[in-house]
């Protein structure tokens, strides 16, 4: 049990809660994985104390859709066609992943994302090729320390006859791993589907599916309306005729999704990820429909997606979301009437807390610096150079911060960077290892 009490004292603190406010100078009290309060000052002379001032306080950012197994191939694939990537790594690539190397992907993305104050993310992880597989991926979230949300997807092992139409079930293992790894839903680790839907199974296939994660009692992440090939499917309309879209869905890009469908997605309480870096860098995608999204209501969530085609952190998310947003609606553009005119900086950093953790299934655990809540926290130097002086918190974070800005990280109470530095992780061995698995799996010598 961690009965820790930690203060964090004197930091211009961002709580992203309504009723908490930010304070240009306050106070977090932490009592073991817990935020106690959260006020301009706090009296606690037997607690820890982390001096905060010059320091940004908010809450770890959520990542909600990462294929994390491929982080030791990163930046690969962004500058060809993307049809090579399915190809390679969703084909003869990723059929040929041994566990070790799921587990020093998933290891290594997960700590990457921690360094960067990401301190929940959803691990989208369709490379199911064993049983031995998934426990890998699942060791490599445990040994990171991360927050995760595990999405158990599919074997690229016979690839096509699970991604086309495919009338294979979704693997039963998922039952095996409900009950050995995620028999609790309170924990740091919890389970989800990584679902294919009408864009990759026949009906009865997909259908059954959703039944299988309900009936587990866990939600389900599934892909929808990217590249034009599935605008046809509409795959979302599909769902909807079928009863049963249900706030227990993200669904993850959209783009070629028709309004009418995230009309449907709305209706239904159905939550929406945004991959936005990966996005813009992936030719063919289609449009971020940001503007489609809010229009009808849906605040999305924000992903780094895959890492062979971009960069994961969270700052790099935002400050395109923002970017998109604003020169898209500058011109004009907007394809629906009621869409916001503009978005905020605010906005943004909602997009990358509050949202995300709405997606993930976790808004009452994460998400806020609300007391009660998980104490999921993060500090960033505001007198590094990039930043300094600031004057306005939530525009130096959004706009200009990066990892390298990140101080402090805490995971449930738990710290696991400090004074810029990760603790409890070898990182030379973590290297070694992931550029061994990049080696065998690239077929280099």
């Amino acid at each position: 049990m961690n009965d820790r009490r930690v203060l964090l004292r004197g930091g211009w603190v961002l709580s992203m809660d309504p009723t908490v406010g930010d304070l240009r100078q306050g106070d977090v009290l932490i009592e073991g994985d817990r935020i106690a309060a959260v006020a301009p000052h706090i009296e606690a002379a037997a607690a820890e104390q982390i001096d905060a001032s010059g320091m940004i306080v908010l809450p770890g950012f959520v990542d909600t859709h990462r294929h994390t197994w491929q982080s030791c191939v990163r930046h690969r694939y962004a500058d060809i066609d993307p049809q090579v990537y399915f190809a390679e790594m969703l084909g003869a690539k990723g059929a040929a992943f041994r566990p070790e190397d799921v587990h020093i992907g998933t290891m290594l993305g997960a700590v990457s994302a921690l360094d960067s104050g990401i301190t929940t993310m959803l691990d989208w992880s369709h490379v199911q090729n064993s049983p031995d597989h998934a426990d890998a991926a699942i060791l490599g979230l445990q040994d990171a320390g991360i927050r995760g949300v595990f999405a158990h997807g599919w074997p690229l092992v016979d690839g096509p006859s699970w991604m086309f139409d495919s009338r294979r079930a979704h693997p039963t293992d998922i039952r095996r791993l409900r009950e050995r790894y995620f028999s609790s839903d309170d924990q740091l680790l919890t389970l989800a589907m990584a679902a294919r839907g009408p864009e990759m199974a026949c009906r009865d296939v997909w259908l059954a599916d959703l039944r299988l994660a309900r009936k587990l009692g866990i939600r389900s992440s599934i892909h929808m309306g990217a590249y034009a090939r599935n605008a046809p499917v509409q795959g979302i309309a599909q769902m909807h005729a079928a009863g049963v879209l249900g706030d227990d869905l993200t669904f993850v890009h959209c783009c070629f999704s028709s309004q009418e469908e995230i009309a449907m997605m709305a209706g239904a309480g159905v939550s929406a990820s945004l991959g936005v870096h990966c996005e813009m860098n992936a030719q063919g995608i289609g449009d971020i429909p940001f503007d489609r999204l809010l229009a009808a209501g849906i605040r999305p969530s924000l992903s780094g997606d895959t890492e062979t085609k971009c960069s994961g952190d969270m700052f790099t998310q935002m400050r395109h979301a923002f970017a998109y947003y604003r020169s898209w609606m500058g011109g004009g553009h907007s394809r629906v009437a009621n869409a916001p005119a503009t978005l905020s900086l605010r906005d943004v950093l909602e997009f990358a807390t509050v949202a995300g953790a709405r997606a993930n299934g976790l808004a009452h655990k994460v998400g806020s610096l609300t007391p009660g809540k998980q104490a999921d926290v993060i500090m960033i130097r505001a007198d590094d150079l990039n930043l300094t002086p600031v004057s306005d918190a939530v525009g130096a974070v959004v706009l200009a911060a990066h990892p390298g800005n990140v101080d402090t990280v805490l995971v449930a109470g738990r710290t696991v960077k400090r004074h810029g530095r990760m603790t409890n992780i070898d990182l030379d061995a973590l290297r070694r290892r992931a550029l061994a698995s990049q080696h065998y799996v690239l077929g280099l010598r």
